[in-house]
């Protein structure tokens, strides 16, 4: 078997049999395709039927001693994954990274704005340009529904249910659910839609989608990513900001504002709610605070 079917075959299980996103998929195939560079700049035939334990433990450290533990672990973990699908698929009988210990990673804890850093980037766009507006109601919808920039960039105009108050997203492994939109936010994505978009010239393919670039066309995630780069660079906040950071802070700001860890989690989509605990941890000043004022024994 040779590397690239056996890759190809890999990234159709996970996106047909495990239901991943593209976007996921990308991901756990760049770890296979960096053993494959590897094994090829180093003359090594080994197929993914016959690789030794040895040889990737090799692979590991030539490659991963320069990154980070996260990195080296999230390699180790995406590898492993993959020589258990051949098992599952009857080329292997063991998995060679099954006695491999990943580096210990602390926990990272997500980047967050304050209110007023927020206020300070949105307040930065220069709303005497049509893009204005649309960056405006991107920020705005990032921040006030905590989504995740593929999410952002697949939102439809058939999704939004303002009247209900809500909006249709849909999350990874194409896994749908109903986020709360505030008044605000669509304020702003209404007046992106009847005073710039409804001028422009949609392409056949994005006559649903809701935000555009200038030519018609669905915005990418690294427009987004973009956008947040140069409006907080204009601002001059010290901060590594990107889209991810405001629907970070939305999780955070709910939370520091009372609201519940399940209704937190059902909004962001977390499959666990292990993975919104995550926010617990941002701010012990707060959660000091709060255990103070409402505990008996204060």
């Amino acid at each position: 078997m040779k590397w690239s079917q056996a890759l190809k075959d890999y990234q159709s299980y996970l996106r047909i049999e495990r239901g991943l996103s593209q976007n996921t998929i990308a991901s756990y195939s760049l770890d296979i395709k960096k053993l494959m560079q590897w094994l090829e700049e180093n003359s090594i035939r080994e197929s993914p039927e016959k690789i030794t334990e040895k040889t990737l433990q090799e692979f590991i450290y030539q490659v991963a001693k320069s990154m980070t533990p996260r990195t080296q672990s999230r390699i180790i973990s995406g590898l492993r994954g993959f020589f258990n699908y051949l098992i599952f698929e009857e080329y292997r009988n063991t998995n060679p990274l099954e006695l491999m210990e990943s580096p210990k990673v602390g926990q990272k804890l997500p980047d967050t704005l304050s209110e007023e850093e927020i206020d300070t980037i949105i307040s930065a766009i220069d709303l005497s340009k049509p893009q204005g507006q649309r960056n405006k109601a991107i920020l705005e919808t990032l921040y006030g529904c905590g989504l995740r920039v593929s999410e952002l960039t697949e939102l439809k105009i058939s999704d939004l249910f303002f009247e209900e108050g809500f909006i249709k997203v849909t999350g990874k492994g194409d896994k749908q659910r109903l986020v709360p939109i505030a008044g605000s936010t669509i304020k702003y994505i209404d007046l992106y839609v009847k005073e710039i978009r409804v001028h422009q010239t949609i392409a056949e393919n994005a006559k649903d989608t809701l935000f555009l670039n200038r030519r018609g066309n669905p915005l990418t995630r690294a427009m987004i990513f973009t956008i947040v780069k140069n409006l907080t660079e204009l601002t001059g906040i010290q901060k590594n900001v990107s889209p991810h950071t405001f629907r970070h802070s939305f999780a955070t700001h709910l939370l520091q504002n009372g609201a519940d860890l399940r209704a937190i989690q059902q909004m962001l989509g977390h499959e666990s709610i292990t993975t919104t605990e995550i926010y617990t941890h941002i701010d012990k000043t707060h959660l000091t605070q709060v255990m103070h004022q409402f505990h008996p024994r204060k």
